[in-house]
């Protein structure tokens, strides 16, 4: 616990004088004629919670950011689990999937954007297919590296005590994969979040991608920066969140503890 406190103290530290630094280079240097201190920045942002800007309050460009990421998150997830574990468990998938998966996995989702736009329009299909994008391929490769961190010592003593197959997967290979599974899907979350931000440079009217989209085309800075805020605090609020859950969920673990 006292480690904790001294981290969380020193982690307070540093962004007090990151602030401070920042306060100090935007007031008494150059940097404050293209940049809002601090105190403007922060001010603008808790006041966008109840004063809108566009049509929403912050509090809903937030939320359907977050609607925005999770539903795609959800669906590449469960779906680079499966594959993942398929890959894993089956030679023949593994040699099916992984050539598509090591060609399309360094391609960065915005460079499908125009792709999406052809294929799905301007709505909210051509997000999904972005975020979709950024939280597959990186569920599968952990869910495929965790299936293949299975010591064959242990399946092999299980099938010689006669386990079936679905025995070994449930026994043995699914609680040996659910670490790398929740690493994955942190790692993921962060992806979607950050490509929020690309997400919805294809014809938003809200969202705190749009936040910062719009205040660029209107040359409002504080505007950018405001949303350049909420992405930040909303991104440690949701990863914060998934490594409670992995603590609680994954307690067995080395990496849970």
């Amino acid at each position: 616990m006292n480690s904790q406190k001294k981290r969380a103290a020193y982690g307070a530290l540093g962004i007090f004088v990151f602030l401070c630094i920042w306060y100090l280079a935007a007031r008494l240097t150059s940097l404050g004629r293209v940049m809002p201190d601090p105190v403007t920045v922060f001010g603008g942002f808790f006041r966008a919670f109840v004063e809108p800007i566009g049509t929403k309050t912050m509090t809903m460009h937030i939320l359907i950011s977050l609607r925005r990421m999770l539903i795609p998150y959800a669906v590449g997830g469960f779906s680079g689990v499966l594959v993942g574990i398929l890959m894993g468990w089956y030679k023949a998938a593994d040699a099916v999937f992984m050539p598509y998966i090591q060609m399309l996995r360094p391609i960065p989702p915005i460079a499908w954007i125009p792709l999406s736009i052809i294929w799905f329009g301007f709505d909210e299909g051509s997000k999904y297919f972005l975020i979709f994008l950024a939280c597959f391929f990186t569920i599968a490769l952990t869910t495929y590296n965790g299936v293949h961190s299975v010591d064959e010592t242990l399946i092999r003593a299980a099938k010689m005590l006669g386990a079936r197959d679905s025995q070994l997967f449930t026994t043995i290979v699914l609680p040996t994969t659910v670490p790398y599974i929740f690493s994955g899907l942190q790692v993921a979350l962060g992806s979607a979040w950050a490509t929020i931000v690309a997400a919805e440079m294809i014809r938003s009217s809200e969202g705190v991608g749009w936040l910062i989209v719009r205040g660029q085309d209107v040359g409002n800075m504080t505007q950018i920066m405001v949303g350049i805020v909420a992405i930040a605090l909303t991104g440690l609020l949701i990863t914060t969140i998934m490594r409670g859950a992995e603590s609680k969920l994954c307690a067995w673990t080395e990496r849970g503890t």
